[in-house]
């Protein structure tokens, strides 16, 4: 599909405007212009989000759509970690991102994709990525689903949008819906069932209707949550939902595990007025709901029951999430916002339990978003409405 001559005019115009190129078409006649777009515009999204594949030219990329909804390579290759053996299953290839990644713990893995095109696409570039072990199937995922052979995971990652294109987020509101082929699922799994769900799901409702989960993996990266990862793991034995809280970083990576015993059971402290420092969780340990658990974990307090914020005078290093130190504690009074905010020019605001919003915030204050200063508006457990100002730690 991509001949020597169209890979080149990719590489040459790699960093051109594709609208200014495409009203160029006429002088490229001997281009298939349409492809070519759709190359350079492919690359420039894979140079940052998956950087593995931009390193081959000849990787062929789908329309817009199907790139869009990829998974990232930082977080494919976070799932590839999560599972290994003889054999692996991707019930609902797309694009072939996780499936590309996480083949490569397998000795045979099949990818199944029921648009004729992403599977011709995906065939190219399993060669092209040296993936021999890949083999291609087009077929609806259900109906391949109960003819397979038993494997040891299965992997499935619901389409998450209707007929017409709007986004669902629901469990049954996506296609296939697991609801109806859950037993399934389990049945044609020796080891493992891994499901990839949207991030805006709730995690109490999908456990309340999914069955058998052992794990629940809440990743974000750089702080935001991506997606939702609900496990059955048929080799664990009865015991409490693990929930599994990743940050992952250019640097590292943030992990947090817990369990919804460990964090009702947490015994939790309260400060009317704020230490020396000041800790923000990270996306996925809010998703999570690790509101408790996270003070005795860490050693440290909490502000307010509805603020999750919390408060130190010894700095705790090692909490996953923004770390800062506290200059100034203000009442929102019109002194302090003349004695004190009026001399801010720049900073970067964050209400958590306060009762004006963040421009709200700046249309009184007139203070301008950026800098290096971080203010938190809140409410401390006295009800106490203040503003913590700040300086970024970690």
């Amino acid at each position: 599909m991509l001949t020597p001559e169209l890979l080149d005019f990719v590489k040459e115009h790699e960093k051109d405007d594709i609208r200014a190129l495409a009203l160029q078409a006429k002088k490229y006649a001997h281009i298939d212009m349409e492809l070519a777009i759709r190359q350079i515009q492919g690359r420039k999204i894979a140079k940052d989000k998956l950087p593995t594949w931009y390193g081959y030219e000849q990787i062929i990329y789908p329309k817009h759509l199907s790139l869009e909804q990829s998974s990232s390579e930082q977080t494919a290759l976070y799932k590839a970690s999560l599972c290994s053996g003889d054999s692996l299953v991707d019930l609902t290839g797309g694009l072939g991102v996780d499936f590309s990644f996480m083949s490569k713990s397998f000795s045979k893995a099949i990818y199944v994709e029921q648009q004729e095109e992403l599977t011709e696409i995906a065939t190219e570039n399993f060669q092209t990525l040296g993936l021999s072990n890949a083999e291609v199937i087009n077929q609806d995922s259900v109906s391949y689903l109960r003819t397979m052979p038993k494997v040891d995971t299965i992997f499935i990652d619901p389409a998450r949008r209707n007929n017409v294109g709007k986004k669902t987020v629901l469990i049954e509101d996506c296609t296939p819906n697991l609801i109806e082929i859950e037993d399934l699922l389990e049945e044609k799994a020796k080891e493992k069932v891994i499901i990839k769900l949207s991030p805006m799901l709730d995690i109490t409702l999908a456990l309340n209707t999914l069955e058998g989960i052992t794990d629940v993996h809440i990743v974000s990266v750089n702080n935001e949550c991506k997606e939702l990862l609900f496990v059955k793991d048929k080799r664990v034995g009865e015991q409490p939902v693990q929930f599994h809280c990743i940050n992952i970083r250019n640097d590292k990576t943030d992990t947090y595990i817990f369990t919804k015993e460990q964090e009702e059971s947490a015994k939790i402290n309260y400060r009317s007025n704020a230490g020396k420092y000041l800790y923000e969780p990270n996306a996925s340990i809010l998703k999570a709901g690790a509101y408790k658990s996270i003070v005795q974990s860490y050693g440290i307090d909490k502000l307010h029951v509805n603020s999750h914020l919390y408060s130190s005078d010894v700095l705790m290093k090692d909490f996953d999430g923004r770390i800062l130190l506290i200059n100034n504690i203000l009442s929102f009074s019109k002194k302090d916002i003349k004695d004190h905010l009026s001399k801010i020019g720049q900073a970067n605001i964050t209400v958590r339990n306060f009762p004006l919003s963040v421009q709200e915030i700046r249309k009184k204050t007139k203070i301008k978003e950026g800098g290096d200063i971080y203010i938190f508006a809140t409410t401390m457990t006295d009800e106490k409405k203040v503003l913590l100002v700040c300086e970024k730690i970690k």
